[in-house]
């Protein structure tokens, strides 16, 4: 589906337009060609055992999903080795596209707070890890989502004591990812959990000065209005920062829980923005059909559940 916000700034809670700033580069200078689409990823893989098994109308509609740029997930379920052939893969796979990368880090120290996708690693293999990210994609001008939930959550009771680790860690990887002359943009929660001040705060003290931006609605489901108007009121906080939004699962908004929610819609199709205003794309960034977790039948954090992807596109309106 066609961006129909190309050239619209984008407006304060009263819809009066927020002040362009210095940095007036547009969605189309991030993402130069567009956005990547992995011909490999756990949706295509699914609809090619899909045929392969006779079932054509279930293929039919992972096929949706599997026909739309999403990000790429980078996590501690990476050794070092894989880590670096899988990073090559894509950007091989993207330049002969000539569109442009994609990535999301996942595996800050202690992540979730133990949570359904509790995991990362240490401090000093993060930031080693980090570095061989940088060094795998310098030259490509890559984006890279940096640890989603990894500020807002730092605001629960599960993360306290937690944000004097995580806040100079998350600003060391802006240091190293942009050193590769990479993209990057940091958790700027969504619309239904911090208040701007509070997150704006959070993303202050994590560096957001020296990023590019920050996203919105990771993993979640709100709609798009309400992101833009919540990540409006953000950047207003923190310096007219840029910002992306998550739509891949927001097709009927918010359904009443965040973990594998019964009637979830797909979203509309991933896309860059141009024109003057703070919002540079419309993203993909949770894969639609992976698993929140082990809640409302679903498997675990990140797995496919086929029984999900398939309601998300028949929700779709």
């Amino acid at each position: 589906m066609a961006l129909a916000i190309a050239a619209v700034l984008i407006g304060t809670a009263c819809g009066s337009p927020l002040a362009a700033s210095a940095d007036d580069s547009s969605g189309a200078a991030v993402f130069p060609g567009g956005l990547y689409l992995d011909a490999k990823s756990p949706a295509s893989i699914e609809e090619d055992a899909l045929r392969a098994s006779g079932d054509t109308v279930s293929a039919d509609l992972v096929h949706v999903i599997a026909s739309q740029p999403t990000a790429v997930w980078l996590g501690d379920w990476f050794s070092d080795d894989l880590l670096t052939r899988v990073i090559a893969r894509h950007v091989a796979a993207a330049k002969e596209q000539g569109t442009t990368l994609v990535f999301v880090t996942y595996a800050i120290p202690n992540r979730d707070c133990g949570g359904y996708s509790a995991g990362g690693f240490d401090a000093s293999q993060y930031l080693d890890w980090n570095r061989t990210i940088a060094g795998s994609l310098a030259g490509t001008k890559a984006v890279v989502l940096i640890e989603p939930d990894s500020l807002s959550m730092l605001s629960s009771t599960k993360c306290a004591g937690e944000a004097a680790r995580r806040l100079p860690l998350i600003g060391q990887a802006v240091d190293i990812l942009n050193g590769a002359g990479l993209t990057t943009y940091l958790d700027g929660g969504n619309s239904r959990w911090l208040s701007p001040t509070v997150q704006a705060g959070w993303l202050t003290q994590a560096g957001i000065a020296r990023a590019h931006g920050f996203y919105t609605n990771v993993s979640n489901f709100n709609p798009e209005q309400a992101e833009r108007d919540y990540a409006g009121r953000v950047s207003s906080r923190v310096g007219w920062k840029h910002f992306v939004i998550d739509g891949s699962r927001n097709g009927a908004g918010w359904t009443g829980t965040w973990c594998n929610p019964p009637g979830a819609a797909l979203g509309r199709n991933p896309g860059v923005v141009s024109g003057t205003g703070k919002l540079d794309a419309v993203l993909w960034v949770k894969h639609p059909g992976a698993s929140d977790g082990s809640c409302n039948g679903g498997p675990a954090a990140g797995a496919w559940f086929e029984s999900a992807a398939l309601a998300l596109v028949r929700n779709r309106g």
